[in-house]
């Protein structure tokens, strides 16, 4: 896990330990509650104890950070109230979750959007180079100039980000005397701000590709599926990708659909064939599948947010994708 200068700045070089702890024990939340076990971290101890851990180690920095030393000297009743206690609280779990979160976004999503990192107020350009190639000309036997001098300008496109925040309520009280879990509750805050974060990165990925215009000149927004127009629309990504591999992206019931055309009658399937095990052709005419895990909706029991109907085809490897 990368360490910011900007928590070095905060925490000190040898007081980084609770959080490279809290970023192992919210790899290790993954894959106790969310059965994700992508990512790597510690076995010396169970989940219960790394928890206890963990809880009594922000404890220690939340008083470090708020300069308290005499913690025993007073009933915890007491500190409950202390406004700079209450602060440094804040600013401690607002690090962890700074340090957290910018790895925990789904490895699929890198393939059609980038991550970055800004302080407060910042805003980004991203130079966009032009996509043409230059006209080359045939010469003049005599080493006559017969042609006109070409030269290519690059674009510009400004992202102002909009700020997200969320509000947890805890009880300071409850933490100091360790009866309320603050590292599971920093654990759920960084789950809730990865789901927001990946449905905003798709609902733009898919606003974007449902304007794609369809029919002629472009001919890259088809209805319906068939073995020619997949190769095509393959061909033609790769193609104007500079020759990039192309990938077929999709959720699992879209990509389930990718399968020979019924008048192929050398294809079938076995029960043990890896159609049957997985549910979709991982390679198709010469073309990776990918598939996209949906996601939840939250706002709508047991609904799902990506849609089942689409499947797009991407250069990952490209800067124009």
């Amino acid at each position: 896990m990368r360490i910011s200068d900007k928590l070095i700045e905060f925490a000190g070089q040898e007081n980084l330990g609770v959080y490279e702890m809290a970023a192992d024990y919210y790899n290790h939340y993954l894959a106790e509650h969310e059965k994700d076990s992508a990512r790597e971290y510690s076995t010396k101890y169970s989940f219960s104890e790394k928890e206890d851990k963990l809880n009594a180690a922000l404890r220690k920095e939340i008083m470090r950070v708020a300069g308290i030393q005499n913690v025993d000297a007073f009933p915890v009743a007491t500190w409950g109230s202390h406004p700079v206690l209450n602060w440094a609280m804040f600013a401690v779990v607002n690090n962890i979750v700074d340090m957290i979160f910018p790895n925990t976004i789904p490895a699929n999503i890198s393939a059609f959007s980038e991550i970055r990192n800004m302080d407060w107020g910042d805003s980004y350009v991203f130079d966009i180079k032009p996509r043409d190639l230059f006209v080359v000309s045939k010469s003049s036997r005599l080493g006559k100039r017969t042609t006109e001098m070409q030269k290519q300008y690059s674009g510009q496109v400004a992202v102002l980000p909009t700020a997200h925040e969320l509000t947890v309520g805890v009880s300071l009280i409850k933490v100091l005397q360790g009866k309320e879990s603050l590292a599971d509750y920093i654990a759920r805050v960084n789950r809730s701000f990865e789901y927001e974060l990946t449905i905003d990165i798709y609902n733009t990925f898919a606003t974007a590709m449902d304007n794609i215009q369809s029919g002629s000149p472009l001919n890259l927004k088809m209805t319906g599926f068939s073995e020619t127009e997949f190769i095509r629309i393959a061909q033609s990504v790769q193609a104007w990708n500079g020759g990039a591999p192309v990938v077929a992206m999709g959720t699992l019931q879209a990509l389930s659909a990718v399968v020979p055309s019924a008048s192929d009658t050398h294809w079938r399937y076995e029960l043990d064939s890896e159609y049957a095990r997985i549910g979709y052709i991982r390679n198709f005419k010469g073309v990776d599948l990918m598939v996209m895990p949906q996601v939840a909706d939250w706002k709508n029991p047991f609904g799902l947010k990506l849609n089942d109907k689409r499947i797009y085809f991407l250069s990952p490897s490209s800067e124009d994708c």
